[in-house]
């Protein structure tokens, strides 16, 4: 695609992943890097060391972000809710300290619906957390058990409750095509999340993972064309409920979209501290992605030495745009081309003859400098993708 020396004009929105790797139990189908929690380790040691390496890492990292306002913050896992109130209180200090976050940042918390978790929401919002992320999956206990997740149904409903109490905004986490499942028992779970009225949901179909115990031992998954019904069944209910579908696997109200993951679907950059995070950060003739060291023993040891990279490499200016179109063909309204090359470096051109492609193709419209994906093209983003690797 001809792709030139980079030229970026300013940095892109900055925003900052914070992983907590412990849960209760790892799930089956789980390819993150998570851990369970082991019984002969002092959790609560662990965990003030644990946070002492993030803020380390952070301190180390200020160089390559120094004076760049941060326009969200996410704290993932594992599960991130198993850390007590006062520790995330006392991370969200920490990084207050060292970053400018904006005005009104959105702190994002993943949590679980466990009863240990949920007692403790109220106070996670006032640590500092302005949105939490509920893993519900669905409330179904069969497919829950199944699923190999640690709560029930009856725990997944009253974490629910406990989040609207707690929290103005909250995304529930809810996947599909599970063992056994039909589409009439994907309708039950579906209506009983939309009958919490959450602002944002978070949809994700099973799929079996490499290195991942049902990788080993692969469950009877529903077909093809079951999970394509299930995926049209939500979008219409959702729709219904006031859920606009504006990412592939998310819906939204009016004014809730997930500014953290916006961010990331426009391409924009984003600093990884913690056990294995990924990083991505732009400069005027270069983007570098890092990685942290994986296992957390050695994380901590690595980051308290100033030392938590493992890997940092230069994206190669032939690959951006794959990169960037991973990201942005994902979002409903699509992008223009001048953002295109403003977070890439990289003048329109190289993108001219795949964009031809996949508009000849119906996958992708085009008004003036914006472009979008169709309904067609939704259903085919991993092929309209494919159209902007290096070797097309």
């Amino acid at each position: 695609m001809g792709a030139g020396p980079l030229s970026l004009p300013a940095p892109p929105p900055l925003a900052l992943y914070v992983h907590i790797p412990w849960c209760l139990k790892k799930c089956p189908y789980c390819d993150f890097n998570s851990h369970a929690l082991r019984a002969d380790v002092d959790a609560a040691a662990q965990e003030r060391r644990y946070t002492d390496a993030l803020l380390a890492d952070l301190e180390t990292s200020l160089p390559l972000v120094w004076g760049r306002p941060v326009v969200s913050v996410f704290i993932g896992g594992g599960t991130p809710s198993l850390f007590a109130p006062e520790t995330i209180e006392r991370l969200l200090a920490g990084i207050r300290a060292r970053l400018p976050l904006e005005p009104g940042c959105e702190i994002t918390l993943e949590a679980n619906p466990g009863t240990f978790e949920r007692t403790r929401f109220a106070a996670f919002r006032a640590a500092g957390v302005t949105r939490l992320s509920v893993g519900v999956q669905s409330f179904d206990d069969a497919r829950l058990k199944a699923l190999g997740r640690v709560h029930d149904g009856a725990q997944a409903r009253a974490a629910l409750e406990e989040a609207a109490r707690s929290f103005e905004t909250f995304n529930l986490d809810l996947m599909y095509a599970l063992p056994g499942q039909t589409v009439p028992a994907l309708e039950q779970d579906l209506r009983t999340a939309l009958g919490f009225a959450p602002p944002h949901l978070s949809i994700y179909q099973l799929t079996i993972e490499p290195n991942t115990v049902f990788a080993r031992h692969p469950p009877r998954l529903p077909s093809d064309d079951t999970a394509w019904a299930m995926l049209d069944r939500i979008t219409e209910l959702a729709g219904a409920a006031g859920l606009e579908r504006y990412e592939v696997s998310a819906y939204a109200r009016a004014g809730q979209r997930c500014r953290h993951n916006l961010n990331y679907w426009r391409f924009g950059d984003y600093l990884g501290i913690g056990a294995g995070a990924h990083g991505k950060l732009s400069f005027a003739h270069r983007v570098l992605r890092q990685a942290r060291h994986r296992q957390p023993a050695s994380y901590m040891e690595r980051a308290l030495a100033g030392n938590a990279v493992a890997e940092a490499h230069e994206v190669a200016a032939a690959e951006l745009p794959f990169e960037f179109m991973l990201n942005a063909l994902r979002l409903r309204e699509g992008f223009s081309l001048q953002d295109f090359s403003a977070r890439t470096g990289l003048p329109r051109e190289c993108v001219a003859q795949p964009l031809a492609r996949a508009e000849q193709r119906g996958w992708i419209v085009r008004s003036g400098d914006w472009v979008q994906p169709t309904v067609r093209g939704f259903d085919f983003l991993s092929d309209v993708q494919e159209l902007f690797l290096p070797e097309h």
